[in-house]
């Protein structure tokens, strides 16, 4: 088995125990928009996984734009600084998946077993997952601990770890 990075090993940490990003769009005006959305990783398509109404701002930048980015961070604690947060900027390109196709199965089963209460809803009309393709990120673990990173090592830190 090839070693692994500490940095790669608290990236994997961090994506798997978060569930929530902000997710940067542009809109048709070149404007920035943020928006946060529940996420969930699929490693074999090497994408993360997002569920969003057609009616959401970020739905329509990201349909006209697909260029995206995701920003998943440790929560603060009370009383520690909050400038060295572990974090990581994910890039990526965004694609509305196609209902009831393998990707969008796959896709589907990924989100669902990490949000069983939003099953629900993955039967609406309105909502459509989207696969966002990573190609790279940038990573902070902490003062001192910053780097970029290309795209095998992030669809590497998608994977669970190995026991």
């Amino acid at each position: 088995m090839p070693h692994e990075s500490r940095l790669t090993v608290e990236l994997r940490a961090l994506m798997h125990a978060r569930r929530v990003a902000a997710l940067g769009t542009l809109g048709a005006d070149g404007k920035p928009f943020v928006s946060m959305v529940p996420y969930a990783l699929e490693p074999s398509l090497g994408c993360v996984v997002i569920h969003v109404s057609s009616l959401a701002v970020h739905t329509g930048n990201l349909q006209a734009r697909s260029d995206v980015s995701l920003l998943v961070m440790q929560p603060e604690v009370q009383g520690e600084p909050v400038h060295a947060l572990p974090r990581v900027t994910l890039d990526g390109v965004a694609r509305t998946l196609q209902a009831a196709t393998p990707a969008w199965e796959v896709c589907r089963k990924a989100y669902v077993e990490r949000f069983p209460e939003a099953r629900f809803m993955t039967e609406l009309g309105d909502f459509r997952f989207v696969a966002i393709k990573l190609k790279g990120a940038r990573q902070v673990a902490g003062f001192g601990a910053a780097r970029s990173i290309g795209q095998d090592e992030v669809e590497q830190a998608l994977r669970p770890a190995k026991p």
